[in-house]
């Protein structure tokens, strides 16, 4: 039997593959530090799991809405509103099954056979994969660290062809916690209304800044802007609830009835009673999402500063999210081999960069204690030093 041709040309997740070998080694009884999470460690906030556990109880627990419980719509275009300064009506808005649902959703609804969909590297494992689903093809751009791995509108420009149809943008962006300024955003802006191409804006790490960094919603800046943005978001990084499966996004109005349609025929609505926890995590206090911020920024530091100390390793401070990325080209091996050969000799796991298009690099994730951090990044200095 033979597969379908969109099944066959899907790329194997390296991170899988990396966290496999980390878990069975753990299984053997080895002490193995992991730089690879992408959520954070922390629990969800107890209003949170308490508002879930009420709803739960109260015997809400049928099918909701395709689109998601008209009260969550209606706060999370409260909160597009408030947080990002986009005017989003309640039927503008849907709740997916996680932002990696409605990234999936925004690019089906969007991007055909035939169609370009432009993404700057390194990039989100996923987003490739998810382009060539839908029938379409990436156009990757190689950006640099010299320009904390942001794409420039020259670049845009260059690689858009009368076959472009979206542009991804994800700022703060995994994996190189870079920060868009409203400035660059707005040059991206201009060179996408040439031509009418549709701006997917995944903003998951919306709430993980660092230095004064601002996060700024594309959809903000001018009404043209908001009219060719696709804004996505969740709870996942901000509420640490990864495990809920809870993200949203908001887009123009033929597009989010579109993307609702879709969903009615894939998933329909979200779980029940996660709606309610998200709807309490949008409604109650932000000092939770705050005291992580905090945390993470503690790591960051740590993590940047033994980083930069290592010879022949380099990395650029993240002004977002909570990734590091450390440039490995000068010691002289792939991405892929120095990861393996760090989990096998040093029992450390991180994620090589040809995952996520840029095989200069590796990903160390600080979503995991400091006492991770300390001693794996010991073991992967002295693991540098042999080579």
């Amino acid at each position: 039997m033979d597969l379908a041709t969109r099944v066959s040309e899907l790329t194997p997740s390296l991170t899988l593959a990396i966290d496999s070998k980390a878990k069975a080694l753990r299984a053997e009884g080895v002490d193995v530090f992991s730089f690879g999470a992408g959520e954070p460690d922390f629990d969800t906030p107890e209003h949170i799991k308490a508002a879930a556990i009420d709803a739960l109880n109260a015997g809400f627990t049928k099918y909701t809405p395709s689109s998601g419980i008209p009260e969550l719509r209606a706060a999370i275009s409260e909160k597009f509103k408030r947080d990002n300064g986009i005017d989003y009506k309640p039927s503008d808005i849907i709740v997916s099954n996680g932002a990696k649902q409605s990234c999936f959703n925004a690019i089906l609804a969007v991007c055909g056979e035939g169609d370009e969909v432009i993404i700057p590297a390194p990039y989100w494992l996923s987003y490739p994969d998810m382009v060539r689903l839908a029938g379409a093809e990436p156009v990757i751009v190689q950006t640099t660290q010299e320009n904390d791995w942001k794409m420039t509108p020259q670049q845009f420009e260059e690689a858009m062809s009368p076959r472009t149809k979206m542009v991804i943008i994800n700022s703060p962006g995994n994996p190189t916690g870079s920060v868009y300024t409203k400035e660059e955003l707005r040059a991206i802006v201009e060179v996408a209304a040439e031509e009418e191409i549709t701006i997917l804006s995944d903003e998951i790490y919306e709430s993980l800044t660092y230095d004064g960094a601002e996060h700024v919603s594309i959809a903000s800046l001018t009404p043209e802007a908001r009219d060719l943005t696709i804004t996505v978001n969740g709870f996942s990084k901000a509420y640490a609830m990864t495990g809920w499966r809870l993200g949203y996004l908001g887009a123009p109005e033929k597009i989010a009835k579109a993307i609702d349609s879709m969903q009615s025929h894939s998933t329909s609505g979200p779980c029940s009673f996660a709606q309610k926890g998200g709807l309490a995590a949008l409604t109650g206090s932000q000092q939770c999402v705050a005291e992580m911020r905090e945390e993470f920024n503690i790591r960051r530091e740590y993590m940047f500063e033994r980083l930069s100390a290592i010879h022949n390793v380099s990395a650029v401070k993240p002004k977002g999210a909570f990734y590091m990325l450390a440039n490995i080209s000068k010691l002289g091996m792939s991405s892929t081999n120095f990861a393996d050969r760090l989990l096998s000799k040093s029992n450390v796991a991180v994620v090589p960069g040809i995952a996520f298009g840029d095989d200069r690099v590796v990903r160390l994730s600080y979503a995991t204690g400091l006492d991770v951090i300390k001693p794996g990044l010991d073991r992967f200095e002295e693991f540098c030093k042999t080579l």
